[in-house]
C-alpha cells in the first residue's frame, strides 16, 4: 500500500510540473517546476502522513521533498535525523521550509540552534542564525544580543551568500525589535553596507539593513 502511494503522488507531481515554472525556480537554485500553490494543494488533499513524508524525502527530488515537508509531523523527528535532513537539503527552498516549517517546531530546535550556528559549513551555519533570528523575535530573554552584533560586525561582510543573508536578517530583526541595540545595528549595516545595492522590485522593503530596521519600525508606529 505504502508503495502504491508514494508512486501515485510521484505521478501526479510529475503531472504537475511546468517548465515554465521550472525555468523561474532554477534562477533561485531551486530544481523544480511545480507550482506552489499546487503543490500545498495536494499536501492539503494527502493531509499528515508522516511515513510518506519519509519515503517522499528519500526520493531526493526537491517537489517531492517539499511535499514531505508540508505533510510530515514536525514534532516526530529525533534531533539527529533533522541534523541529516538538514545537509541533504539541496536547494535553498527545501533548506528553508525544512527550517520553517518542521525544526521551529521541534523540540530539539534550540540544540540544533546552537551546534548549526557553530558548524563550519556555511549553509548549515546559515539555518542556525534563521533559528536565532526567530529566538531574537519571539524568545529573546537569555540571547546575548551585543555578542551577536559582534559576531555580525565581524564576519558577515566576507561570509558565503546565504550565510551572509541569515545574518543580515539576524541583525535587521535586533534592530527592529530591541530599540537599545537599534542604533548600533543600524550602525553596523550603514558600515558594512551589505546588500546595500541589492534590487529590489517597487512595493518591496530593501533587505540593506539601516533602510529595513528603519521601515518596519515606522510600521509599527503606525499601526
Amino acid at each position: 500500500m505504502a508503495e502504491t502511494a508514494l508512486a501515485q503522488v510521484m505521478a501526479e507531481l510529475a503531472e504537475l510540473e511546468d517548465p515554465k515554472t521550472r525555468k523561474v525556480n532554477e534562477k533561485h537554485g531551486d530544481d523544480h517546476g511545480v507550482n506552489l500553490s499546487k503543490l500545498r494543494a495536494l499536501a492539503k488533499r494527502l493531509k499528515t502522513q508522516q511515513e510518506l513524508a519519509g519515503q517522499l524525502w528519500k526520493t531526493d527530488d526537491t517537489a517531492a521533498r517539499l511535499l514531505a515537508i508540508l505533510i510530515c509531523r514536525p514534532k516526530a523527528f529525533e534531533r539527529d535525523e533533522l541534523d541529516g535532513m538538514l545537509r541533504q537539503a539541496r536547494t535553498p527552498k527545501v533548506h528553508n521550509w525544512l527550517v520553517n516549517y518542521v525544526v521551529k517546531k521541534n523540540p530539539h530546535s534550540e540544540e540544533l540552534r546552537l551546534a548549526w550556528s557553530a558548524d563550519p559549513d556555511p549553509v548549515v551555519a546559515s539555518a542556525g542564525w534563521a533559528l536565532t533570528t526567530e529566538r531574537v523575535a519571539k524568545k529573546p530573554d537569555d540571547l546575548d544580543l551585543a555578542g551577536l552584533l559582534d559576531v555580525i560586525e565581524a564576519e558577515m561582510k566576507d561570509a558565503p551568500d546565504r550565510l551572509q543573508w541569515a545574518m543580515n536578517h539576524c541583525l535587521a530583526q535586533i534592530g527592529i525589535e530591541h530599540a537599545e541595540y537599534r542604533t548600533r545595528a543600524i550602525g553596523i549595516g550603514e558600515r558594512l553596507e551589505v546588500l546595500k545595492d541589492y534590487p529590489t522590485p517597487p512595493g518591496c522593503t530593501s533587505p540593506f539593513a539601516p533602510i529595513w530596521i528603519n521601515e518596519m519600525v515606522r510600521r509599527k508606529h503606525n499601526k
